[in-house]
Order: structure tokens, then C-alpha cells, then sequence
């Protein structure tokens, strides 16, 4: 009876402890088999196929479309849809959105994945005392030579190993049923070039992660002998303070002959902390000075008009009549005409007409801080519409549009004054 009793409870005690040893090996066979997989995922070759030509067309939707420009001129050129959807997709702001981070990072891992797994199996031919000699792949050479030498094979060996030993650091003699071959290899550490490669990828993929979540990208305009130290970032509706003034000390711009297109230009720019001068540099586009970890590039420049002042007086309201200047491309005829809001104004010479529409106090343009603009509607014989800035500080800014016709908000000259050019 206790015998029974004594196996009956062994058995009732045992089976749900296999049970559960049974159930946690499965788990762990489950998860080894999932990390597996998804080793092996990462490890593929052609997942880097794939991510490689998705980012590149990526990057070229994101060349075509604006990014970080005012929603007004998405709503222009895509409608209110199409500003929604791209709003939805954060196609506005490409290169920090989640999506595209994601797959750099996923590319990322990848190479760092694919390294890892090549290099296994380069460690063992590159970190190796003993190299391993396929004598049937040289025999199968195309550029093999056979030479008939007169000497005993005792005589050629003695003579070529030394030959070869002072040349390759590997090198010995394998005995054959024939006779001996003599093997020498060098040179197994330039195997790791493509490693090399891999990690230069990866760290221009890094650094482009960290200044896209990390970093800042704004702009700041300054006529020459004028200073700052707050910039308008693109990314946000507000400015930053930097911990140094740039003041821009001279402008020079150089056009090609025969016109106005600019050859190159270039800022004289000094950084002041406290009021001091810490450093002087002369930049030209695609040659930046860089000071504490920020970079400031040369983006832009125009020409101010003769007897404007430097810095735009403060406006809140919109004036009730404006001077308009109408500049025809093909005739070079200037025409000023009086314009207010809402009343449409004829273009000479046939060229359309034009709309202005309201007043911005702080108008911007792809980043740019132009300060106070009439916002205006441009509508060509066509009757094709286009909108259009008018800044009150860069009275030449509509010249960049490239139209028939270039439009500003005239200002009358005191006194004939040197040109002056502000930089951006």
C-alpha cells in the first residue's frame, strides 16, 4: 500500500515538472531560432541592396521638394491635400523624419551586421602563422610560366626561397611526390580595406543621425559692418541665441563678363565674445567657418538700394497705399505706380497684372527673415497666377524669381550712395 501510494505521488508530482521543462526548452528553442532569423535578416546582403537605391530616391524626393519652407508655399504648389499628406508622411522635414531615420539606422546595422559576419571568416585567412596553399589553383593559372633550369632541385631550392624570403613574409617549402613547391603570400592585411570602408559609412551615417536630432540649421542676414547673434531656425517657428556675435566686416561678389551672374561672392566675418575679436575668416560658398562646434556657411547675398537703410523700420500695419516699381526684363523700362490692398494693379507693356493682398509684419522665405513684405498675387497674360514677396529691406528681392517682370516697393533716394550688399 505505501509502495503504491509512494509511486502514484512520484507520478503526479513528476509529469508537471517535465511539463514545464518541456515548455521552457521549447521557449528557448522558439527564441534562439528568432534571434537566428533575424541575425541572418541583418546579415543579407541583399537587404543592403534594397535600403541602398530606397535612400537614394528618397534623397532625391527630398532634393525636389522644399523642406522646413512656410506651410503657405506648400499649400501653393501642392494644394491644401497634398500639403496635409506630405504634413501626415513629415515629407516636409525629410531627413529628421522617424521613418527615414529608421532606415539609415537600419542600414547602418547593417553593415555593421554584414561586417561582423564576413570578417569570421577573413580572420582566419588574415590572423593565421600558417597560410594554407592551393598548388592545383596556380597550376590552373593562365599566366603560369615553366622554365627549364640547370641545376639540381637541392640547388633551385636553396637559391629560390631565399629569393622569395626576402621579398614575402610568408614562405616556405611544401614537399611534393615530384619534387617541392616553394609558397609565398603577403600582403593578407589589405583584406581589411573593405572594413575600412564599411566604417567610414558608418560614421558619415552617424554623424548625419546626430546633426539631424541633435543639431540646428538657421539663418541670419547681415549688411556689411552690421552684427548678430540670433539666428531663425528652419526647423521651428522661433530664433536661437548663439554665444557669439558674427559681424560681417565686407562683402565681395564677382560676376561673369558680359552680365550679372554671380561667379563668386565671399563675406569677411569676424566672431566677437564680450566685444572682443576671437577670430577673423574670409568665406566663399562650400568654405565655412567653423567656431565652437557651429558651422556658418555663405547661402546667399543681395543688394541693398542706394540711401536704404541698414535695418528696416519697425512696421505692425500695413501702409494704405504703396509705390510700386515695375521693371520690364525685355525693354529694361522702369514704371512706379500707387497700389493698395485689394485693388488690382495693370502691368505696363502687356506683362498682367497684380494683386497685393495683405501685409506681413515678419514675412520669411525658406528660412530667411526678410522683415516687413506686402504679400501679392502676380497673374501673367495667361491668366497664370504665381504669389509673390515684396520686402520692404530688399527692395531687389524679386530679381531671384526670374520673371519678365520685377517688382518692388519703390523708395525714394536722397542722394546718389555707394552699393551696398547684405549677405545671408
Amino acid at each position: 500500500m505505501t509502495s503504491c501510494a509512494m509511486a502514484y505521488h512520484t507520478e503526479a508530482t513528476t509529469r508537471p515538472h517535465l511539463e514545464r521543462q518541456n515548455l521552457m526548452t521549447a521557449k528557448t528553442d522558439v527564441s534562439a531560432d528568432y534571434l537566428r532569423s533575424t541575425w541572418r535578416f541583418l546579415a543579407s546582403v541583399k537587404l543592403t541592396v534594397v535600403l541602398l537605391p530606397c535612400i537614394a530616391g528618397l534623397s532625391v524626393i527630398g532634393t525636389v521638394i522644399p523642406q522646413n519652407a512656410e506651410p503657405q508655399e506648400y499649400i501653393r504648389l501642392f494644394g491644401g491635400f497634398g500639403y496635409r499628406v506630405m504634413l501626415l508622411l513629415d515629407i516636409v522635414d525629410m531627413y529628421a523624419s522617424w521613418w527615414f531615420t529608421g532606415l539609415l539606422m537600419l542600414l547602418v546595422v547593417n553593415i555593421i551586421v554584414c561586417s561582423i559576419e564576413r570578417l569570421k571568416v577573413s580572420g582566419k585567412i588574415i590572423f593565421t602563422k600558417h597560410p594554407k596553399f592551393d598548388l592545383d589553383s596556380f597550376r590552373k593559372r593562365k599566366n603560369r610560366c615553366t622554365l627549364n633550369m640547370g641545376d639540381t632541385p637541392a640547388g633551385v631550392e636553396k637559391r629560390y626561397k631565399e629569393i622569395v624570403g626576402r621579398q614575402f613574409r610568408f614562405c616556405r617549402v611544401v614537399p611534393l611526390d615530384s619534387g617541392f613547391a616553394i609558397t609565398a603570400e603577403r600582403g593578407l592585411w589589405t583584406r581589411l580595406g573593405v572594413y575600412a570602408v564599411h566604417l567610414s559609412i558608418v560614421v558619415l551615417l552617424l554623424g548625419a543621425l546626430i546633426g539631424a536630432q541633435f543639431g540646428f540649421q538657421g539663418f541670419v542676414t547681415l549688411v556689411e559692418g552690421d552684427q548678430a547673434n540670433t539666428i531663425s531656425l528652419e526647423k521651428a517657428n522661433h530664433n536661437k541665441v548663439l554665444p557669439f556675435h558674427i559681424r560681417c566686416d565686407e562683402f565681395e561678389v564677382q560676376f561673369y563678363k558680359g552680365g550679372r551672374r554671380p561667379k563668386t561672392f565671399r563675406s569677411s566675418l569676424t566672431i566677437l565674445e564680450q566685444g572682443q575679436e576671437v577670430l577673423r575668416k574670409d568665406i566663399r560658398v562650400n568654405d565655412p567657418l567653423r567656431f565652437k562646434g557651429i558651422g556658418i556657411y555663405q547661402s546667399t547675398y543681395g543688394l541693398l538700394e542706394p540711401g536704404m537703410a541698414t535695418q528696416a523700420p519697425p512696421m505692425t500695419d500695413a501702409p494704405d497705399t504703396l509705390s510700386v516699381s515695375l521693371r520690364s526684363k525685355a525693354s529694361g523700362m522702369v514704371y512706379t505706380r500707387e497700389a493698395s490692398i485689394g485693388q488690382p494693379l495693370q502691368i505696363p507693356e502687356g506683362l498682367g497684372s497684380l494683386a497685393i493682398e495683405r501685409f506681413e509684419p515678419n514675412a520669411k522665405f525658406r528660412g530667411m527673415e526678410l522683415g516687413p513684405a506686402m504679400i501679392a498675387t502676380l497673374i501673367d497674360p495667361a491668366g497664370n497666377t504665381q504669389s509673390i514677396t515684396m520686402p520692404f529691406r530688399f527692395p531687389r528681392f524679386d530679381a531671384m524669381r526670374g520673371g519678365k517682370v520685377v517688382i518692388a516697393i519703390a523708395d525714394k533716394v536722397s542722394k546718389p550712395a555707394k552699393e551696398r550688399y547684405y549677405t545671408g
